[in-house]
Order: C-alpha cells, then sequence, then structure tokens
C-alpha cells in the first residue's frame, strides 16, 4: 500500500470515528450535547484535527443524517422484500419505519426533524440516501398511473406523523399498530380500485369491452 492510500485509508477512518461518535453521544444525551469539543474528547483528536474532515457541527449532523437514511433504505428493503402481498409489503415498511423510528429517535431527528431547503433542491441532486428510501416508499404505493411518487410522500407523511407525535406523547403509542392498520386498509383499496380503473380503460377490465 502506497502512503497516499494509507493516508486516504486513515482520513476515511476518522471521518466515520467522528460519525459514529456523534450518533452514539447524540442517543445517549441529545443533539445538545454534541459539541465539536465533547467530540474531540471523544475520538482522541484536537479540535483543528476534526475541523479538517466537517466545518462544524451542522456538517456532522448531515453526516450522521446521510448515514442513518441508508440504514432506513435497508430496513425498509428488508421488510419489503420479506413480505408475501402488496398489502403485505406495505405493512411490513410501514411497521419497519416505526420501529426505526422509536428505536434511533436521535439519528431519526438528524435525518427528519431538521430544517432543509428542499424546495431549492432538484430531485435528481439530493443525496442517494434519502432518494434510496423514498423509492422503497414508492415501492409499496401500489401502481398510481403516474401518483407513485405523490402517494409515496402522503404515505411517509403519515408515517412520519405517526413517529413524531408518538414520541411526543400527543397520541398513545399503544395503538400505532391499528394506525398502521388503517393506513394499509386505505391505501390497498385505494391502489385496488386504480387497477380496475385502469384495467376498464384499457377494455381488459369490463363487460362490455368486447361489445361493438
Amino acid at each position: 500500500m502506497s502512503s497516499t492510500e494509507s493516508r486516504e485509508r486513515e482520513r476515511a477512518r476518522r471521518h466515520q470515528l467522528i460519525i459514529t461518535a456523534a450518533r452514539e453521544l447524540a442517543e445517549a444525551e441529545g443533539w445538545d450535547a454534541v459539541t465539536t469539543r465533547r467530540l474531540a474528547e471523544r475520538v482522541e483528536y484536537s479540535q483543528p484535527v476534526l475541523y479538517n474532515h466537517f466545518k462544524g457541527k451542522d456538517a456532522i449532523v448531515h453526516a450522521v443524517a446521510d448515514e442513518g437514511f441508508d440504514d432506513l433504505a435497508a430496513a425498509l428493503r428488508r421488510a419489503r422484500r420479506t413480505a408475501g402481498s402488496p398489502r403485505e409489503a406495505l405493512r411490513a415498511v410501514g411497521r419497519a419505519y416505526l420501529d426505526f423510528a422509536v428505536a434511533r429517535p436521535a439519528l431519526y431527528a438528524a435525518m427528519l426533524e431538521r430544517e432543509t431547503d428542499v424546495a431549492q433542491e432538484k430531485r435528481e441532486d439530493r443525496p442517494a440516501a434519502p432518494r434510496a428510501a423514498f423509492a422503497e416508499l414508492a415501492a409499496v404505493a401500489g401502481p398510481g398511473e403516474g401518483r407513485d411518487e405523490l402517494d409515496a410522500e402522503v404515505i411517509w407523511s403519515t408515517l412520519h406523523g405517526l413517529a413524531v407525535l408518538a414520541r411526543a406523547g400527543r397520541i398513545p403509542p399503544r395503538r400505532q399498530r391499528e394506525r398502521l392498520d388503517v393506513l394499509v386498509e386505505r391505501f390497498a383499496t385505494d391502489a385496488a380500485d386504480r387497477r380496475k380503473a385502469g384495467a376498464g380503460q384499457d377494455g381488459s377490465g369490463t363487460a362490455g369491452g368486447g361489445a361493438a
């Protein structure tokens, strides 16, 4: 291994060490406890070394969030692929999403409870990790005649609202499974109706389709 490769590998190791330390500290004490000084102490590097990797706390939070979206996408993908029917896939993905939000509250906050100017971003310019997680939601939204992205946004908004409201004690956490059932029934029924409508439009699903 060349000296350049060795330095790059060491830099990548330090970079990941800082991200991991930030995640662990945030989960233990909350994001207010995450400061560059405490992170420098935790990873046993000077603050100038830390600033060679990140401009400041916001940049660290963004890096943690991207890693979190990778984890979320993987969890949703596993849930979707192990489900049998489209209905069960939606249920499994919804359950995996809510479980993720409960299990890693600080990570989830970094991902989805910080401000971001989404309106100014082109969709293709957004980081790959959030897009991968969103794609898993789109995959279980059902055939939407061009509405799969819109449906995925509504599913995502609903799951996010359930997660945040339950954590804040605004709705009883114990009834999350029932709420998920309502979401599945509404969207699974809507998707089935759209499939029937689509079949009717091409003449394959109506009683009079062959009459002329």
